[in-house]
């Protein structure tokens, strides 16, 4: 019987799991869940036998991978797949995919909640500021951003954006003011909200000059990658002007340093948070349960993320 496993090293939503096993068992597929692991082995183990295979923020190794005899086709439950090692796919005849606009919503609450989250203190009881008639930059205007900018409009701000990759009339077309260049968004905007993906051209690019073209009480929401980040050119900035903050649900890897010099300018949260609603696991996860059911039946590859 061709087998499924959902593996996530977080909880996932009860109905979600429901909500992909009634597709799963319904094409004649047996399910398999692996949740809230804490040592690759179990991963590498659960893997052996499986046909399909939906993950979230888990790391599909090469070793993982090379584990997994069967494996047919692998989906990330969200947007982004830098988790999954692309050339060991290709190279075992595995097709990998995404689930592209399935956790958007909940991605943009998110960066929205952070930013109120900053600007009134972490809610300490000391007087913070107004979203209302703040400028907001989003860097990449995809899914996720299109969401931050309705929802940012509903809070009163003026919306910007820059995205090489999406036309300037497409963008303000939705009511965002577009602006040429990365450097005029980050000068421009108070709040920043990154959506970019991590590759070899945006690592580290979010750097210290970048950021201090913001004005005064800039904030730096990161939802994306911690990747993208320059870590070192970000502990300068936080030393060198104390009215920045910087919010993310991925910590850096200099999080100790930012807990020892900098409270109540950041917050990391302690896992991946972006995705983590009932409604956008419920929405990837059947996702993803379509896309393996019919690349199994009918050979689609829609949503193929590797050559």
């Amino acid at each position: 019987m061709t087998k499924v496993l959902i593996a996530t090293d977080k909880p996932f939503a009860p109905a979600a799991v429901n909500a992909i096993r009634e597709v799963v068992e319904g094409a004649g597929y047996e399910l398999a869940l692996l949740e809230s692991y804490t040592d690759k082995a179990e991963l590498i183990a659960a893997v052996a036998d499986v046909d399909g295979m939906i993950i979230r923020s888990d790391k599909a190794t090469r070793e993982v991978l090379e584990a997994a005899k069967n494996l047919k086709v692998i989906v990330r439950a969200g947007a982004g797949y830098d988790n999954i090692d692309l050339e060991a796919c290709t190279e075992k005849g595995i097709v990998a995919m995404n689930t592209p606009g399935q956790n958007s919503n909940a991605v943009a609450e998110l960066a929205l909640g952070m930013m109120v989250f900053l600007a009134r203190k972490g809610y300490n009881g000391k007087a913070g500021v107004e979203l209302r008639g703040k400028n907001i930059g989003i860097h990449a205007y995809g899914n996720v951003g299109k969401h931050v900018a309705n929802i940012a409009k509903g809070f009163g701000m003026t919306v910007y954006a820059f995205d090489p990759f999406v036309a300037k009339e497409a963008i303000e077309a939705d009511g965002v003011k577009a602006v040429d260049t990365v450097e005029e968004l980050y000068s421009t905007c108070h709040y920043v909200s990154l959506h970019i993906p991590a590759n070899d051209k945006t690592k580290k690019s979010i750097n210290y000059d970048l950021l201090n073209k913001m004005p005064e009480g800039g904030i730096l929401v990161n939802t994306a990658r911690k990747e993208v980040i320059d870590e070192e050119g970000m502990l300068k900035l936080m030393a060198d002007r104390n009215d920045f903050a910087y919010i993310s649900d991925i910590a850096p890897d200099c999080k100790d340093e930012f807990a020892a010099k900098y409270e109540g300018r950041f917050f990391f949260t302690p896992k991946k948070m972006g995705a983590q609603t009932a409604e956008a696991n419920i929405n990837a996860g059947i996702a993803g349960a379509n896309q393996i059911v019919n690349l199994i039946e009918k050979g689609d590859e829609t949503f193929r993320v590797n050559k």
